[in-house]
């Protein structure tokens, strides 16, 4: 959420923040509302200052056995037009922070100005593509000829877009959480949590995901309570209206967790297999930074999703997102894209975000200087350490062998009790 003096202040910046995300907002309605807004309270602070005056009168005139008739009816009329702004006000406070949660964050100067992920900046590559003699295949049909990922069984227990993983499949799901930790807790400095992954709608509105992208979510039916989208959601709000102190900066979270999205706006896209699925598994990264440093913690963030990555010897590139491509609560996102030879292109498996004072604004994240008395909220930056269902997909897609085989990266062979290669009668 965007400091409302900020908005007032610079209604030019955030016009310009509106266009380059190619935002629809009109911000002159939301400046109509906020002038109301103070329009009414200075009327409804002159008028309780008045009556208060008035009050003390009539006790005098009382207390003098003067007639206050006058001033009485006065009174009347004043508590009357009161309760009328009290009412006005009430109205318009919510209309005033239904739009404050409806405004995006205003890009980094540092982010491309683009209307689309065509814009994106590609700023790394780390590695070289496999070299395959033979025509590569995608991973859903490797996964499903050797006996480990099925679509069909998952569909007739919930529906689309799940996957049931089994043998081999199943146990490197859970190699890659146990290797994706190590990394993130044993070499890169975070905490583990293993939060809930039912939250309330207090903290999806702390961290952005709601209001905006409600029908993204999955709903527990009358409850307030949600499925996590992502582990961001219950990790960043283990601070809220919390105020750490600075020697408590930077402070870094992993997690691992499934997540749960509805998808909505995806209809048509990645059908198939295991690229976008309504029930997924993701370690996540989140650290809390002194607004001097974040954008410093920002490079480390993608440094330790890459790490992952390098691990497991897999070909990726690293972009800037642009304007119109940029997360709705983001300042600044990198998105890591590994190549996958099956489908010919590169994906996302990791999105590296800074959303600076945006969510902590929401979620009332504060952090006191040393010495001072006045608190100041925190950045936060979250990214995902990695996708762990996308992970796998890279894995059966680089390292797949010509007759079908897959070969397992050595840094997950201890993992997987020291297998090599997954074939026919590893099922």
């Amino acid at each position: 959420m965007l400091d409302i003096k900020f908005i007032r202040s610079n209604p030019g910046a955030v016009r310009e923040s509106l266009r380059k995300r190619r935002s629809t907002l009109q911000l002159d309605q939301f400046l109509a509302i906020d002038q109301k807004r103070r329009d009414l309270l200075l009327e409804t602070e002159g008028l309780k200052a008045r009556r208060n005056q008035a009050s003390t009168e009539v006790s005098r005139m009382k207390k003098d056995g003067q007639t206050s008739e006058e001033l009485m009816a006065e009174l009347g009329a004043m508590s009357a037009r009161i309760k009328e702004l009290d009412d006005a006000l009430k109205v318009i406070d919510q209309q005033t922070t239904d739009w404050l949660l409806s405004i995006p964050n205003v890009p980094h100067l540092s982010v491309p100005e683009g209307a689309s992920d065509e814009d994106n900046l590609e700023i790394k590559v780390w590695g070289e593509k496999p070299s395959m003699s033979f025509a590569p295949k995608e991973h859903d049909e490797l996964g499903a000829a050797l006996g480990g990922l099925d679509f069909e069984t998952a569909a007739k227990i919930t529906g689309s877009r799940f996957v049931l993983l089994k043998g081999w499949a199943a146990r490197m799901e859970r190699a890659l959480i146990s290797f994706m930790l190590d990394v993130q807790t044993g070499e890169n400095g975070y905490a583990e949590v293993m939060p809930p992954v039912i939250v309330n709608r207090e903290s999806l509105t702390g961290t952005g995901q709601l209001p905006k992208f409600e029908e993204d979510l999955f709903h527990i039916t009358n409850t307030n309570y949600y499925l996590i989208p992502t582990a961001e959601v219950p990790l960043t709000n283990i601070y809220r209206e919390a105020t750490l102190s600075e020697a408590d900066l930077p402070l870094a979270l992993c997690a691992f967790t499934p997540c749960f999205r509805s998808e909505a706006g995806s209809y048509g896209k990645d059908t198939r297999g295991m690229i976008r699925q309504h029930q997924f598994d993701k370690v996540e990264l989140v650290r809390f930074a002194h607004p001097e440093s974040s954008f410093e913690e920002l490079e480390k963030l993608l440094g330790h999703a890459e790490s992952i990555l390098q691990k497991l010897g897999l070909h990726y590139r690293v972009v800037t997102l642009c304007s119109g491509d940029l997360g709705f609560s983001s300042a600044k996102t990198y998105d890591i894209e590994v190549w996958l030879p099956g489908q010919g292109k590169y994906r996302e498996i990791s999105s590296c975000s800074n959303f600076e004072d945006f969510q902590a604004r929401r979620a009332g994240i504060r952090f006191k200087p040393a010495g001072s008395k006045k608190s100041q909220f925190v950045h936060t930056l979250n990214g995902s350490g990695l996708a762990i269902g996308r992970t796998m997909v890279a894995i059966l897609e680089n390292y797949q062998q010509e007759d079908g085989s897959i070969a397992i990266p050595e840094a997950l062979r201890p993992y997987m009790g020291g297998l090599q290669c997954i074939e026919a009668r590893n099922r």
